[in-house]
């Protein structure tokens, strides 16, 4: 346990949920009666050159309050949940010493874990180790490594995507390079909690939600999805293992750029993949404890809930 008692622990509010499932509206909504300052825990929306095709906030949501964490990446830069825990450490520390309130919005669940919870101290891993995987990844393919990610470590295989590249190679380099699962590191992380949190989950339902994402698929396509990968594509080469393309979305639109699929079969992949990663998320997100469920627009709710939770501080 942390070796401060729950009420001396700093006060964060995490909104998560499946993709698409109104998380940045209700943390804008709340912004209107408490001094909410945002900070992302998602992996992709991290990336500059992509804020189409990662939903990163537009223009109008910056303005309604501050948002930290998004767009600020390199797009060859690689982002571990380590140094996701450091910079959202600061930014807690940041919004709360100018008594503003950090509410955390996203849907990478290891972020959150690991922020709340500690972080394992895996040792560095050897840069040969990294390009050999990133090297059999672009000949095999990422199916492939899941594949013996999934004999090799069962438990962390099930909860990432066939696709995932980036977290793929990081799993099988951890265990080339240790011998341990990255399963395993995780059971043997510092154990917190090093926040008092309040959890407010955004519960959809499912046929609203499938039908949303499909909607928004073809908005990210009119504002110009399919131009912004290209613009990084002339910049990087068609390279799918560069970090800021290795999210959903960016890898179907790559094969429609590359010619190798039409855009329909594009539009069909990148729904389904979408689709896939929810059901996990939801997976993943139903097992965290202390989570208080609202359905997707129930703002009063949400709101009588952060009141409560301040009161009791």
């Amino acid at each position: 346990m942390s070796g401060n008692s729950e009420k001396e622990l700093p006060e964060i509010i995490c909104i998560l949920g499946p993709t698409g499932s109104g998380k940045n509206r209700l943390a804008l909504e709340l912004s209107a009666f408490f001094p909410v300052q945002i900070i992302n825990f998602d992996s992709r929306q991290v990336y500059q050159g992509v804020p189409i095709i990662t939903a990163q906030p537009g223009k109008h949501e910056l303005q309604v309050c501050p948002h930290h964490l998004y767009g600020f990446l390199a797009p060859d830069e690689s982002i571990s949940a380590g140094r996701f825990v450091e910079m959202a450490r600061d930014c807690i520390a940041g919004v709360s010493g100018e008594s503003g309130i950090p509410v955390l919005v996203g849907g990478t669940w290891m972020y959150l874990k690991s922020l709340v919870q500690g972080l394992a101290r895996i040792p560095p891993v050897g840069k040969d180790v990294r390009r050999g995987l990133q090297v059999r990844c672009m000949e095999e393919g990422p199916e492939a490594l899941h594949r013996e990610l999934r004999r090799i470590d069962p438990e962390y295989a099930a909860r990432i995507s066939s696709r995932d590249r980036q977290r793929i190679t990081r799993a099988l380099e951890v265990f080339q390079s240790t011998g341990f699962k990255l399963t395993t590191w995780h059971r043997n992380q510092p154990r917190g909690p090093f926040y008092r949190v309040l959890k407010l989950g955004v519960l959809a339902e499912w046929e609203q939600l499938v039908h949303g994402l499909h909607k928004r698929i073809q908005c990210m396509l009119k504002a110009g999805a399919v131009e912004e990968v290209q613009a990084l594509c002339r910049v990087y080469g068609f390279n799918p293992n560069l970090p800021a393309l290795t999210g959903i979305g960016c890898r179907e639109v790559m094969d429609f750029l590359a010619g190798d699929t039409d855009m329909q079969t594009c539009v069909q992949r990148w729904f389904k993949n979408t689709r896939d990663y929810a059901k996990r998320q939801m997976t993943w997100f139903k097992k965290e404890p202390d989570v208080h469920w609202v359905e997707a627009g129930g703002f009063f709710e949400a709101k009588d809930m952060v009141e409560n939770f301040f009161d009791r501080s």
